[in-house]
């Protein structure tokens, strides 16, 4: 079994990582650099290296980072997500310096990261694809060829891409001779590649993905979905699991594409397989994700398995421990990313110090997180700072569960996305579980949400009142506050 695992990465999930460990008897060995001395995840890991003052580059350096994980003992290696999580030069490095990755081969993640490659061999296996170009776009030309064959909107896309950048829609020739070289220039700054490839443009389409786990002896399952289209700008804001907009067919056959696609790659390890669902309920295949998700959380809830631990399992060469029609689901989770972000001021980061921090509890309420009470979040990184996940046996109750743990959490000295949150799951079309990935743009009353009385502020109206009145009645209860 792993004994030591140096976890290649920072914030939220590297805490998430260390208490898989912890539960498993593993050391784990946090990495920081000079920004990052004060996080969380360096406080809870058995030990903690500096890795230089570069905020960014520090947790780019592939090299430098497997160098730290043979001079400290370990016997593996976590990539996270994000950084060089899906980065294929850090997992042959690590094969080439008998450290285990935690995660699938380097080829299935060269494969899986070119879009291109990755559509050849869905096609292959007989997975359905969104229509597209055949292969990189070699200029506008042939892009403006494909777009007339396929018929606008298009979509513009990174051939190396991930996390939502390099993705520009065009809906119509100007936009797409536009957008060209904007789409050119992302990818390159982004992703080190100036390669780009073209699809068709899946028109409001919800967002529905597969967490698969494949194992070193030929076994691989599902372990349901996950909806996503509530998201801004291609990034995610709230993640549902299961799906309350699919029935249990369409579940059955989105399982079994995610599993073919899976085997069809040699796939090992934690992994996503990414649908669109268009409005004939079609399914086309967009991506794979060959890492661990920030949503893990909502598949963990609903079925009861610690996907961080399958993932060292699995690196160590143990079988899977579930069959597929031993894993099974129970109620709705959804996980609300707390970002230190203005919804007001068009989502501008809100960087700086937690002034108060207090988590929500209460059944079937879950923090995942790396900030505290006096933690200043630095201005280098993803302004993610908590995922607040729910569960609950009915979509109604883990609704209502949702609203009461939003009004609990307390995020103080920043701005952060929890009022958005809370009108997003006030809303008829959200509550009725009738969305898709169009959703924050066609509502956007609900940011401006100034013109309400936040919730907060009219409970603690109704509380105030109560109490004057109970005063006023000469009933006041027991140990009641003052001045209340």
């Amino acid at each position: 079994m792993i004994k030591k695992v140096l976890i290649a990465n920072r914030g939220e999930i590297a805490v998430r990582i260390v208490r898989a460990c912890a539960e498993m008897g593993i050391t784990s060995v946090a990495i920081y650099t000079d920004a990052d001395r004060a996080s969380l995840h360096v406080k809870k890991a058995d030990e903690a290296y500096n890795i230089g003052p570069e905020s960014v580059a520090g947790y780019l350096n592939a090299h430098r980072i497997t160098n730290l994980a043979v001079a400290t003992g370990c016997d593996a290696l976590h990539p996270g997500y994000g950084f060089l999580s899906e980065n294929p030069q850090l997992a042959e490095i690590c094969a080439r310096r008998n450290i285990r990755f935690i995660g699938p081969s380097p080829d299935v993640i060269r494969r899986m990261g070119d879009k291109i490659a990755a559509r050849h061999s869905m096609i292959a296996a007989g997975i359905p694809v969104i229509p597209g170009s055949e292969g990189n776009l070699s200029g506008v030309d042939e892009a403006l060829k494909c777009a007339e064959k396929f018929g606008y909107p298009v979509m513009l896309k990174a051939t190396s891409g991930g996390g939502g950048r390099g993705i520009r829609r065009c809906e119509n020739a100007d936009d797409l001779r536009k957008n060209f070289d904007r789409v050119i220039s992302e990818a390159t700054k982004a992703f080190g590649s100036a390669e780009i490839f073209l699809e068709k443009c899946i028109v409001n389409p919800r967002h529905i993905e597969m967490q698969v786990l494949g194992d070193h002896h030929g076994n691989v399952i599902h372990l349901f979905e996950r909806d996503c289209s509530i998201q801004r700008r291609h990034q995610k804001l709230i993640e549902i699991a299961p799906s309350p907009q699919l029935n249990d067919q369409q579940r059955a056959v989105l399982g079994d594409l995610a599993v073919r696609a899976a085997k069809a790659v040699g796939y090992q390890n934690a992994g996503t397989v990414e649908f669109l669902l268009d409005a004939n309920n079609d399914f086309y295949f967009m991506e794979m994700n060959t890492r661990l998700q920030v949503e893990h959380t909502v598949t963990e809830q609903i079925t009861g398995i610690d996907i961080v631990r399958e993932q060292i399992r699995i690196a160590a060469g143990l079988p899977l421990r579930y069959r597929q029609d031993e894993v099974q689901r129970r109620g709705y989770a959804v996980e609300f990313r707390i970002n230190a972000e203005d919804p007001k001021n068009d989502f501008l980061p809100s960087f700086g110090r937690i002034t108060r921090y207090f988590a929500p509890g209460g059944p079937g309420v879950r923090t995942d997180g790396a900030i505290y009470t006096g933690y200043v979040i630095p201005p280098y990184y993803d302004s993610l700072c908590v995922k607040l996940t729910i569960w609950a046996l009915t979509w109604e109750e883990v609704l209502d569960r949702s609203r009461r743990a939003l009004l609990d959490i307390g995020v103080y000295g920043i701005k952060t996305t929890i009022p958005y949150h809370l009108e997003i799951i006030n809303s008829p079309e959200f509550k009725a579980a009738n969305f898709d990935t169009s959703f924050v743009e066609m509502h956007p009353e609900l940011i401006d949400y100034s013109v309400r009385r936040p919730p907060r502020e009219l409970a603690a109206a109704i509380a105030a009142a109560v109490f004057t009145h109970m005063d006023t009645a000469n009933n006041t209860p027991p140990n009641s506050p003052p001045n209340s």
